[in-house]
């Protein structure tokens, strides 16, 4: 895959078979997952909103349609971020931010980098190129499977910081910031053979997890967090990774990575009104329509939409014998 910000799919489906097919399928709904935005409707019907996304619409003629947000349209740009409030962060933000939860993991500040200000009065950083030293009472091991939750992820710019979402400028594997890539610089720096890195990888993507509404941020996200496995990996060890090992990782970024409405915990506009046909004694029908009690008493717990399933890759399941747990995300919300 050629380095650049713009993950094209007809070179995805090309070079990786069947991995597109992964990031596209929605673990909730067994489907795969949906357009959930008007903005490519003018395409066709297959373009609507509760349509789901199939390779085949978005390859071939169809293979530059969805692409990052700062390469969309100005116009579509505004109209997002008013409908949906689609806000795409700058890379010094993230960085800033992703410190802090660093700055309390490891008990110290500028642990990854330093928060710099250009001669042009721009906000940057400085890379700590040293090893990463670890508290007495932490290990490596402890960093990389510590669970870290982007929520509205939209590209996943806290994630993985492959380019600045805002200026599209791209970021090499050194420099970069998100939550993944500061794990995958600890497993870089800690590992020695090639099967300790992908044993270890598969841990950090396993307790990384991003949530987003709509499909074509999500589908960019998803893209942008299995590219930075594979530019992790040339980086490590200047060849390509094997496809069982991408299929591995994409399987697990579609768990981790997946769609939702973050307010309800379910898929998105999948809450609906049910309509209740009574009749009385002398066969006179009457019809009553009921909201979603969710929806209309804002209580998560109570939504008759369709509850998002993830995976807890640390527990099994006694009931199905699966080696790991599928649970309601909204179930996770009490604990």
């Amino acid at each position: 895959m050629r380095t650049g910000i713009d993950i094209l799919e007809n070179e995805l489906i090309e070079k990786y078979p069947q991995v597109l097919d992964t990031l596209l399928f929605d673990h909730t709904t067994g489907k795969n997952i949906i357009w959930a935005t008007d903005n490519y409707e003018h395409l066709g019907e297959s373009y609507n909103y509760h349509s789901q996304i199939s390779p085949d619409l978005i390859t071939g003629d169809y293979g530059s349609i969805i692409m990052p947000r700062v390469h969309k349209d100005k116009i579509l740009q505004i109209s997002r971020s008013k409908e949906m409030a689609e806000v795409f962060t700058p890379s010094w933000i993230c960085n800033a931010q992703n410190n802090l939860i660093d700055n309390a993991w490891f008990e110290r500040e500028g642990v990854f980098n330093a928060e710099i200000v250009l001669s042009n009065g721009a906000k940057s950083w400085e890379v700590n190129v040293d090893k990463i030293l670890f508290p007495k009472s932490k290990t490596w091991k402890d960093y990389i499977k510590d669970k870290r939750l982007e929520i509205s992820c939209g590209e996943a710019p806290y994630i993985t910081s492959r380019y600045d979402s805002t200026t599209g400028e791209f970021i090499l594997v050194k420099n970069r910031i998100g939550i993944l890539d500061r794990k995958l610089r600890i497993i870089n720096e800690n590992t020695e053979t090639e099967a300790e890195w992908l044993k270890a990888t598969i841990d950090a993507y396993r307790n990384t997890y991003a949530f987003e509404w709509q499909g074509d941020s999500l589908l960019i996200a998803r893209e942008a967090i299995l590219t930075t496995f594979i530019e992790n990996y040339k980086h490590q060890f200047e060849k390509e990774p094997s496809l069982k090992n991408i299929q591995n990782i994409a399987d697990v970024i579609s768990w981790n990575v997946w769609q939702m409405d973050g307010l309800k915990s379910v898929i998105p506009d999948s809450c609906s009104d049910i309509t209740e046909i009574t009749e009385d004694l002398f066969g006179l029908k009457t019809a009553q329509t009921k909201e979603c009690n969710g929806c209309k008493t804002n209580n998560v717990l109570t939504h008759n939409g369709n509850y998002c399933i993830i995976k807890d890759w640390d527990e099994k399941d006694l009931l199905t014998k699966e080696i790991e747990k599928r649970v309601r995300f909204v179930d996770l919300l009490n604990k």
